[in-house]
Parts: structure tokens; sequence; C-alpha cells
């Protein structure tokens, strides 16, 4: 069995990459290797985009085992084969079978995988630096794709009082609000709503969590009116592709206190990047060279249109 590194004329060079579908944008190469350089550590970090492999989501078991034969520390995982990933590993981590999703398998150096979630404890470490001490009375969650599954699991765990998941599908909303009620704090509640059920909801809240695509650059604008924005002393964004989307804009200008979805994405790479290697990461310097990398990339665009 090969060890999880590969010889270089270097030195010793960490392997680890990401699995996924069109992820040849993903920023996660740069973020990596750069904390890795700053580190002192040789790393590559390789995108496994089943476009190019010619390979379907149900092959993730298929190039999971080429990436031991391959002698790689781990892998990142992400849509479409979080969930289909999960029959293929020897091990789960609790919080991983938790959440139901893996977004991380560590390959051992005795060639085992094991599954891990670090979306939850991104978004967590994320809302507690980026918000320090937000009000978790009246949550209100939109969004319960993985994403929101994620976020919703850190605020379970970390006292939340009464969540109220939202969604397009109201039973996949109940779904999750299910699914994370084993998790809550006694007393606690979490209950799933139509989309309709928003502006009530948004009423009363003492923080919004937002987890749906709106705002990406392929999907630009608001996910509601934002005079909704004025009931929610707080708002978490989850998209970071841009920084600052047209919901941030408009709860600042609302007075809510924010934080954007950047500092969810470098927690959970942050602690992938632990668990790859072994040493621990600098996220302060990861978060500012994830808003270069951002920034840059906005630039670009705006000379190329």
């Amino acid at each position: 069995m090969q060890s999880s590194h590969t010889t270089t004329g270097t030195g010793t060079t960490v392997l680890t990459g990401l699995i996924g579908a069109g992820i040849g944008p993903s920023l996660s190469p740069a973020l990596h290797e750069h904390e890795a350089a700053a580190l002192g550590l040789p790393l590559r970090y390789v995108r496994w985009n089943l476009d190019d492999l010619g390979a379907a989501p149900s092959d993730v078991g298929d190039l999971l085992d080429r990436a031991r034969a391959e002698g790689y520390a781990g892998l990142n995982i992400t849509h479409p084969c979080k969930q289909l990933v999960i029959p293929h590993l020897d091990a789960l981590a609790p919080d991983a079978a938790a959440v139901g999703a893996v977004n991380t398998v560590v390959i051992g150096a005795d060639g085992s995988l094991t599954g891990h979630n670090t979306d939850w404890t991104g978004f967590r470490d994320g809302l507690r630096d980026g918000l320090p001490g937000a009000a978790l009375d009246r949550v209100v969650l939109l969004g319960a794709g993985g994403a929101g599954a994620a976020a919703g699991f850190a605020l379970a765990r970390d006292g939340v009082r009464a969540l109220h998941v939202v969604d397009v599908d109201a039973g996949r909303a109940t779904a999750l609000a299910s699914t994370l009620a084993p998790h809550l704090a006694p007393g606690a509640t979490a209950t799933g709503h139509a989309r309709a059920e928003l502006d009530g909801l948004l009423a009363t809240a003492t923080g919004l969590v937002h987890a749906t695509p709106v705002g990406m650059a392929e999907h630009p604008g608001l996910p509601f009116d934002a005079a909704l924005l004025a009931g929610a002393p707080w708002v978490a964004e989850i998209v970071y592709r841009p920084l600052d989307t047209a919901l941030l804009r408009a709860a600042r200008a609302a007075g809510c206190r924010t934080v954007d979805g950047g500092r969810m994405a470098v927690h959970q790479a942050a602690e992938a990047f632990r668990l790859f290697t072994g040493t621990t990461p600098d996220p302060a310097r990861m978060l500012a060279h994830l808003a270069a990398l951002v920034t840059d990339e906005q630039e670009a665009t705006t000379r190329v249109a």
C-alpha cells in the first residue's frame, strides 16, 4: 500500500484534490496551495472534474480507489457526490453521519477512507468570528439543500432555540427540520415551512441564514423583498462569489449585522486542510487570500465585459 504522500525531487508532496461536476472555476486549488506554501508545506491540490474525466457521479467510488492507489492524502467532495460517496467509505465521522453528507475524505496510511463534513464547522466558525454574540432565539434558515443542512446542524449544535427552515419544497424543509430535531438543545424546536410563510417568519426573527443559489454570479438578485429585512437583526450569507451579494448590501442598508459566505468557505477549507495534512492553517490569512482571488476574478470579468 502506498502512503498518502508522494516523493518528488524537492521532498515529500502531499496530494489532495476535489471531486465534483463543473468544478473548473473552483478556487480551492489556489486556496489550499497558497496556504501550504505559506506554511512551507509542499502540497498539490488537483481538480477531479467529472466532466473532464468522462465520469458519472456514481463513479465516485472508483475515483477514490484511484486516488488511494496514487498516494493521495485525501479529497474534498462536492456536488453531486456528497451523499453518493458514503457507501464507498470505511468509516464515517459522527458529525458527517448526522449531517448526512460528506465533503472531505481522508485517506489513511493504511488506505482506509474516512468521511468528514467540514461544511457545518465552516459555517459555525464563520458565524462565530464574523457575528460574535449573534442572537439564536428565532432563526430563519432559507434553503434546505446541502448548504442549508450544514448550517442548520451548526445552529442546532450552537444552541438555536427556534429554527424555522423555509424552502420552495415544503416537504424538503420539513424533512430537514426533522433530521435536525435530535441535535437541538432541550426545549428547542425546528420546524419546516413553505416559501409562502417567509414574510411572517422574518418579521419576528432574530437572524436569517440564506442558503439558496440566489445572489451567485449566475443567479443575480435578491431572494425576497428587501423590505422584509427590517425584522432581522443579523443576516448570514452562504454565497461567496461574489463576496458582497445583493442580499448583504440590502441587509446593511436595513441596519442588519452581516457576515458573508467567504468565512464559511474558508473555515471549511481550513478544517479540510488540517485533516489532510495534520497541520493547522491560518484562517485569517486564507480569508484575505480568498478575498483577493474573488476580487481578481470580478475585475477580470469586468474587463472582458
